[in-house]
């Protein structure tokens, strides 16, 4: 379990790797593989293993590596950006499973996730 102190660097830390990835799907014309991987290997992950993990484990991987609710919501929608690009189109449902998971498991209703479930299935 991490202390307080070391919960709140982690949470930084990841959210700032996210605040990241964010940005690079923004930019379409920068957007590579390679730049994603330099960031998602920070959260011990690759646009290959997203490609291969099941929704089902990636969700309850980033609860093992202590991503709060408002980071795999950000993570989340850094899937659905990336979901846009050619070849990673299956990253969409994972996005949708991951909000899912942030709606039942908090206990907290989100219309803010809601509207982005709902966007990603039209």
């Amino acid at each position: 379990m991490l202390t307080k102190g070391l919960r709140d660097e982690e949470n930084e830390r990841i959210n700032n790797v996210l605040k990241q990835l964010t940005a690079l799907t923004f930019v379409p014309e920068g957007w590579n593989h390679a730049d994603a991987d330099v960031l998602l290997q920070k959260l011990g992950l690759s646009i290959d293993a997203l490609t291969k993990i099941d929704a089902n484990e990636l969700n309850h991987y980033l609860v093992r590596f202590h991503l709060d609710w408002a980071n795999m919501e950000q993570f989340a929608d850094v899937l659905a950006l990336l979901s846009a690009n050619a070849g990673l189109e299956g990253f969409k449902q994972k996005a949708v499973s991951l909000y899912n998971f942030i709606q039942q498991e908090s206990k907290m209703m989100s219309f803010g996730i809601m509207g982005k479930i709902s966007k990603l299935k039209n």
